[in-house]
């Protein structure tokens, strides 16, 4: 598996979480006086929301797995590319009135709820808690992982993708998180701005992928993403 783009969009797209996730950053309840506790409790609330990426990873792929079975894997990637496409365009024609997030409000504000409960306890197992289910908040970034880990073709490779695309993100966050004093709002929206671009261009390459226009690396031939399977004769057919 290729490690290199799942963290690869985790350390960009952590610009993004910068961004909308700042707030939740900022008000972390962390034991600010000890610096070791400080650390610990802001790795425990990462790992959180990486259990929860590696989870969604699994059922995703799951999902990829009877994708790739049916033979359907690449018409599957132009759609994943085109919803990454428009997941950018939607908020640009619309003036952001309406988004993607707009879709999951209910549930959200049942999410919202039970984290502001968890902000009132200062301890290492709230921390944890406010990562796993801040993993499953609406999320563009997370949107765009999830494409990847249906685009994989298994459970394993899907859930070793998200977990990848959650590693990513922690360097940043966790500056952000031992920093928070320091990133004002002004920062975290310049930070944000850069998200959309490396989305769009994702877009493009999930595109490209699946027309398998025999472009190394970039659009390979159809031929070339068709998993092999051994014989019992020890060879390999397609």
């Amino acid at each position: 598996m290729d490690f290199f783009t799942p963290l690869t969009i985790g350390l960009i797209g952590s610009f993004h979480c910068i961004g909308m996730c700042g707030p939740i950053v900022v008000a972390l309840p962390l034991k600010k006086h000890n610096l070791i506790s400080k650390i610990s409790g802001a790795v425990l609330y990462n790992s959180g929301r990486v259990v929860t990426y590696s989870i969604l990873g699994i059922l995703f792929g799951l999902l990829g797995r009877g994708i790739h079975m049916a033979g359907f894997q690449q018409w599957t990637s132009i759609l994943l590319g085109a919803a990454m496409i428009i997941s950018v365009l939607f908020p640009f024609f619309f003036r952001e009135k309406i988004t993607i997030g707009n879709l999951f409000t209910g549930f959200s504000a049942r999410l919202i709820g039970r984290l502001r409960k968890l902000f009132t306890d200062r301890s290492y197992f709230s921390l944890l808690m406010i990562g796993l289910l801040n993993g499953l908040l609406p999320c563009g970034l997370v949107y765009v992982a999830i494409a990847g880990a249906i685009s994989s073709g298994t459970v394993l490779t899907g859930a070793l993708f998200m977990m990848f695309f959650g590693i990513g993100t922690i360097p940043l966050l966790l500056i952000a998180t031992l920093a928070s004093d320091a990133i004002g709002q002004r920062v975290r929206s310049k930070m944000q701005k850069v998200v959309p671009y490396f989305v769009f261009m994702l877009g493009v390459l999930f595109i490209l992928r699946g027309m398998s226009l025999g472009i190394p690396f970039i659009s390979p031939n159809a031929e070339k993403l068709a998993p092999h399977v051994k014989t019992e004769a020890g060879s390999c057919c397609k």
